[in-house]
């Protein structure tokens, strides 16, 4: 049965040294787990929804081959869905709709990123909350985190801003915002921060601090550090690959023929995860547009649950 969020005291990152963070301004809709709890999956929405929409479609429609439903294969899950606010777009004539950020264009979001800034830092800090209360009931790598559309990418930015590995992440039709800003930054002849500072202004660079001289980085490193500036969050004065999300598996999966949001957004975003290092396993869908595609992307996500976040799902005995 699905229940609201209880009432504890969030964290983020190092549970011993963080402070809390408050209360999230919408608290997200949860399904307890069946059994023990072992793992919580957060899983964002696309735009114009809700946590409770997502939720209710995902864990009604999405089956597997076999016609099992996510929730029932993974009992000691406690499945997380946070809900974006309301928020003017423009690419609306500004219209109020429930969106992680604000969007110039819904189908090439790499239009006029900047306007972009605003709600992904928001967002991000809303997202960080959310993950405090759940890292007091599991540790990081038994949280999966995800999304489907403006929730993947919403997902993809908080995944590279994190000081600490998590089980995994699953992307469906989404995309990476400032895609090309994070692989001129990751690339290996990245020198200045001007160049890396492509769309990210002045308001991010005072969370760069000492670290204008990237070259020393590696790639993992120099993607926290531009993601971390971008969310205008601030970052360890030298931060190592240690204090990033390195090594945190990822799958994402696209439509070929998605017309609501290009497949080569969600393949670029993939190449770009791997420029800076992340091993992304990442599904193409013939025949297939927005969403998930059902069965065989819910299949690949029971199995990439199986085989890289370590949950066994339920047998047909159990």
């Amino acid at each position: 049965m699905a229940m609201p969020s209880c009432n504890r005291d969030p964290h983020f990152s190092d549970p011993s040294s963080t402070p809390s963070l408050g209360q999230p301004l919408n608290p997200p809709y949860i399904i307890k787990p069946r059994a023990r709890h072992t793992h919580t999956v957060i899983l964002l929405h696309d735009v114009a929804s809700n946590g409770r929409i997502f939720s209710h479609d995902l864990l009604t429609t999405g089956k597997t081959s076999a016609g099992k439903t996510l929730d029932y294969l993974f009992p000691g899950v406690r499945w997380v869905f946070p809900s974006a606010p309301r928020r003017p777009c423009h690419a609306l004539e500004h219209a109020r709709i429930a969106a992680w950020f604000d969007v110039v264009n819904l189908k090439d979001p790499s239009l006029r990123q900047e306007t972009q800034r605003k709600g992904l830092c928001t967002s991000a800090r809303e997202m960080f909350t959310i993950m405090g209360w759940e890292l007091k009931l599991v540790a990081p790598d038994k949280v999966v985190l995800g999304g489907m559309g403006q929730g993947c990418a919403m997902a993809l930015a908080i995944l590279l801003s994190l000081g600490h590995k998590i089980g995994g992440v699953i992307g469906m039709s989404g995309f990476l915002p400032f895609q090309f800003e994070l692989e001129m930054n990751t690339a290996e002849d990245s020198s200045s921060e001007s160049e890396s500072q492509t769309s990210v202004q002045s308001g991010a660079r005072s969370a760069r601090g000492s670290n204008s001289s990237m070259t020393s980085h590696d790639p993992a490193v120099k993607a926290h550090i531009f993601q971390r500036s971008l969310l205008q969050l601030a970052s360890t004065e030298h931060p190592t690959k240690d204090e990033t999300s390195y090594g945190t598996p990822v799958l994402l999966g696209h439509g070929a023929v998605d017309d609501v949001l290009r497949f080569a957004f969600g393949e670029q975003a993939a190449l770009a995860l791997g420029t800076a290092e992340y091993e992304v396993d990442f599904k193409r869908y013939e025949d297939h547009g927005h969403g998930y595609k059902v069965p065989e992307q819910i299949d690949d996500i029971v199995e990439f649950m199986r085989r890289r976040v370590g949950i066994e799902p339920r047998g047909d005995s159990d």
